[in-house]
């Protein structure tokens, strides 16, 4: 998987640089704390909430289980419907695809449709290098793409940034790439969006080509379903002669009657609406109405590797709501752009390890980037249990052992510099198996606990450095429940 932040350091430095910058971390607050009361409102209207959750779960954990064949279901649909299909196994040929696209219609521009996909296969940058620009059009990408900055987050790119510091990128950089700021732009929301429109305007009206992701695939239909509040994704999809889709395999559902659910607890997982403003549907191409051309390219990029993990795999039932990064105090007070990736926050802690690997510094980080509080799972409209996949890849990172890379198992090597890490689990899990050394242990512990040390040693430090040990009680719960009740039950 491309999208790796180039010389971004692993999760820990890169954090603890974050929550130094007070702005940064005011932002974040103010963002996270406002979008999340906003969805525990709109998720309050409906009374059968958890059923929803439910029937998304077993909907995506369904369609995982029989992916071959609802993808092969959906090519024939799309191809019926007038559509071409392309198949990409990796980033970097799904990036030749579109690009070979792209100058088949003699264009050099392109205009997108905010995409989670794209960013991950770093396709503007491969569109750069081959002659072709690619514009942004949703407002908090445009934001990321005038200021030379990366997103950090998945619903809210720029949330990262302040009023102030947005009017100051589009004075100094919409000349540059199109249509100027307006003079005296001020900071006000009313401003700056009537500035993007007008800078965005000429964009619309002049591209012959658009990109997108999808939200969602209809097996039965071929259709693709592409939901977003600004107005910039009904533009891109229906203006251009010739629209190009790349869209993970994971996005698909199988009937129209699954995508209902999707359609209610979507939107109030994300923007805390109803529904979304604008939701458009399209499927092939028709004479006359939207684009002359369409072509849909299906990206693995790592996603079957992770369906053979059965535990892992449930990151792929995502519909990218993130309520997650909303709850996060880890989100919260790092940011975005800690992770090293375009999927920040708890899901991206679990699904970049498994698309990427863990064989670099940054990717064997991101498991650890979680107090598990568990927050992550309790919003999560899939019922995704973050947590457990967490434990999960810290056990693949600290132990290494078996694992499926580009469809082949592979035995994995643990990664440095969890020696100390591994041994006190052995010597953990040693102990918790034989009763008498625990026993023997607690006592131990108990009777010289005065002589404890406040703060632990070595690797021990970095945990004891901003947390107090807990105390030691004067005497184990076995001797305890002996001495209160006589002996009476069992207290092994």
């Amino acid at each position: 998987m491309s999208g790796t932040f180039v010389g971004m350091p692993a999760f820990p430095a890169a954090a603890r640089e974050a929550v130094r910058d007070t702005t940064l971390r005011g932002n974040l607050r103010h963002a996270t704390h406002t979008i999340r009361a906003k969805r525990a409102r709109a998720v309050a209207e409906l009374e059968d909430w958890e059923r929803l959750r439910q029937a998304g779960r077993r909907i995506k954990d369904r369609t995982l289980r029989r992916l071959d064949r609802y993808l092969v279901q959906l090519e024939e649909s799309v191809t019926a419907a007038g559509g071409t299909v392309h198949w990409a196994a990796d980033a970097d040929e799904a990036n030749r695809i579109v690009a070979e696209l792209v100058k088949a219609t003699g264009e050099t521009e392109v205009v997108k449709v905010k995409s989670m996909a794209t960013q991950e296969i770093a396709l503007n940058e491969a569109l750069e290098a081959q002659g072709i620009r690619a514009y942004e059009t949703d407002l908090a990408e445009l934001i990321v793409q005038l200021g030379e900055d990366r997103p950090s987050h998945i619903l809210v790119p720029a949330i990262h940034r302040n009023r102030g510091e947005i009017r100051e990128i589009f004075t100094r950089e919409m000349g540059e790439w199109g249509r100027p700021a307006p003079e005296g732009l001020t900071d006000t929301p009313a401003d700056l969006a009537e500035a993007a429109r007008l800078h965005l305007r000429e964009k619309f009206l002049r591209a012959k080509v658009g990109i997108s992701g999808a939200n969602f695939m209809v097996a039965e239909t071929g259709t693709l379903v592409v939901v977003e509040s600004e107005g910039n994704g009904r533009m891109c999809l229906t203006l251009p002669e010739t629209l190009i889709s790349v869209v993970g395999i994971e996005k698909i559902v199988p009937t129209w009657q699954d995508l209902e659910v999707f359609l209610q607890t979507l939107p109030r997982s994300s923007t805390a609406e109803r529904m979304n403003p604008y939701t458009s549907m399209w499927t092939g191409t028709t004479d006359g109405d939207g684009p002359r051309a369409f072509h849909l390219v299906l990206l693995d990029n790592g996603r079957t590797d992770t369906l053979a993990d059965e535990v892992g795999r449930q990151a792929l039932r995502c519909i990218r709501c993130s309520a997650c990064l909303n709850v996060c105090p880890v989100y919260e007070r790092a940011g975005g752009h800690a992770y090293g990736s375009v999927y920040p926050g708890p899901i991206g802690a679990v699904l970049s390890p498994q698309l990427r690997g863990t064989g670099s510094e940054i990717d064997a980080s991101l498991p650890f980037a979680s107090s598990l509080c568990g927050a992550c799972y309790e919003v999560c409209p899939v019922a995704i249990d973050i947590p457990e996949v967490l434990v999960r890849l810290r056990e693949r990172v600290v132990e290494g052992g078996g694992a499926v890379r580009e469809g082949n198992k592979v035995l994995l090597r643990p990664a440095k510099g969890h020696a100390a890490e591994r041994a006190a689990m052995r010597a953990a899990r040693w102990a918790l198996t034989r009763p008498g050394v625990l026993r023997t242990g607690q006592r131990l512990a108990s009777r010289t606990r005065r002589l404890h040390p406040r703060t632990l040693p070595g690797p021990g430090r970095a945990w004891s450095g901003t947390r107090d040990l807990p105390p030691v009680p004067a005497e184990p719960f076995r001797d305890w429940w002996q001495r209160t009740r006589g002996g009476r039950g069992d207290a092994s």
